[in-house]
C-alpha cells in the first residue's frame, strides 16, 4: 500500500466480523474507554474520543448530508478509455487534501444505453464528503448487469492499483453503486466480491432476483412509479432476498420514476452518503440518519435491519 507523502501508514483493517470481538476484548481489558485520537479528528476535537481511525470530516448534521457539497475541497481527472482495460474509462473525483489520511473509494456505473454523464452528479457530491469516486463508462452501452458488475470491480482495481490517486485510497474500504442495469451490476459485484464494504443499487434492474449469498451491507433504492424496473419485481425482491442477518435497507422514493437517481436528488444523496460513511468508514456518527428508519414526504417506504452491527 502506497501512502501520500507525509501521510502516516495506518494499521490494517480488521474484517467486519472480527470487530465486535475486538470491542469485547477491549472492554474486558478496561481499554475501551481510553481516548484515541483518530486520523480524522480534524473537526475541532469532537472526534477525539472516537476509537475509529477511518472517520473523515466534521460531525455530520442533516444540513451537511443534504448539502450540494461536503466539507472537502475536490478535484477531478479524466480516465481515457485507451488507458484502462476491463471498463471504458471514466472520471475520478477526489478530495485534494490528504491531511486526514486515506479515503474509501466508490465506483459508480450507469444503466442500459447510458453513459457516465447519467451518474456524474454523484461524483462531486460523494467525493466532497470524503471519498474517492470513479464514475465509469461501460465497454458497451448495451452491457447487461453481470458485465457491469465485472466492470465496476475492474474500475476499483484500477483505482487502487494503478490510478494517479491510488495513494489516497485505502484498498480495504471499497464500495459499488449504479443506476438501473448498473444497479443490478452493483449487486453482481457485491456477490462476486464479499470483501466490499457497501453496495447501493439505484432503481436497479436485474433478471436475477435472489441475492441470498450477498454478504456486503446493501442499501436498495427503488422508486414508487418506476415502470422500467418496477419495485415489485426488482428492488423489493432484491431487498427481501438479501440475508435477514445482513446490514441492509430498502428506501422507496415517493412518487418518483426510474430516472430519479440520474439527476441531483437530495434523498438519494443523503442516504447514500450516510450508508457509505457508516459501512465504508465504520463511522457510527452517521447511524443517526439510518436508525431509526427515516421518514418524510420524499420517502414512500423504508425498511431496515436496525440496529446495524
Amino acid at each position: 500500500m502506497h501512502h501520500a507523502p507525509g501521510t502516516p501508514a495506518r494499521p490494517p483493517r480488521l474484517p467486519r466480523v472480527l470487530r465486535p470481538l475486538l470491542a469485547l476484548a477491549l472492554t474486558a481489558a478496561g481499554l475501551a474507554a481510553l481516548p484515541v485520537t483518530p486520523a480524522g479528528a480534524g473537526d475541532g476535537g469532537s472526534a477525539a474520543l472516537a476509537a475509529n481511525p477511518y472517520e473523515r470530516g466534521p460531525a455530520p448534521t442533516t444540513a451537511s448530508i443534504e448539502a450540494t457539497r461536503g466539507p472537502f475541497a475536490i478535484a477531478q481527472t479524466t480516465v481515457p478509455a485507451s488507458s484502462v482495460s476491463g471498463f471504458r474509462g471514466g472520471t475520478i473525483y477526489y478530495p485534494t487534501s490528504t491531511a486526514e489520511g486515506t479515503f474509501g473509494a466508490v465506483a459508480v456505473a450507469p444503466g442500459f444505453t447510458a453513459r457516465q454523464s447519467a451518474v456524474s452528479w454523484l461524483g462531486p457530491r460523494l467525493a466532497s464528503q470524503g471519498f474517492v469516486v470513479v464514475t465509469i463508462d461501460t465497454l458497451s452501452v448495451y452491457d447487461q448487469p453481470a458485465s457491469r458488475g465485472t466492470q465496476l470491480l475492474a474500475a476499483l482495481d484500477y483505482l487502487t492499483n494503478t490510478s494517479a490517486v491510488r495513494t489516497r485510497i485505502d484498498r480495504n474500504r471499497l464500495a459499488v453503486m449504479g443506476h438501473s442495469m448498473g444497479g443490478g451490476g452493483s449487486l453482481s459485484a457485491a456477490n462476486t466480491r464479499p470483501a466490499l464494504q457497501a453496495a447501493i443499487p439505484l432503481t436497479g434492474w436485474h433478471t436475477t432476483k435472489n441475492w441470498s449469498s450477498v454478504r456486503v451491507p446493501t442499501l436498495v433504492i427503488g422508486a414508487e412509479n418506476d415502470s422500467v424496473a418496477p419495485v415489485s419485481s426488482h428492488s423489493e425482491p432484491f431487498y427481501t432476498s438479501l440475508p435477514a442477518t445482513l446490514d441492509k435497507a430498502y428506501l422507496e422514493l415517493n412518487a418518483a420514476g426510474h430516472s430519479a437517481p440520474t439527476a441531483p436528488n437530495v434523498t438519494v444523496a443523503k442516504y447514500s452518503i450516510s450508508w457509505l460513511k457508516r459501512f465504508v468508514d465504520d463511522d457510527t456518527r452517521y447511524e443517526q440518519f439510518l436508525c431509526p428508519a427515516p421518514r418524510g414526504t420524499a420517502i414512500e417506504e423504508y425498511r431496515d435491519t436496525c440496529p446495524h452491527s
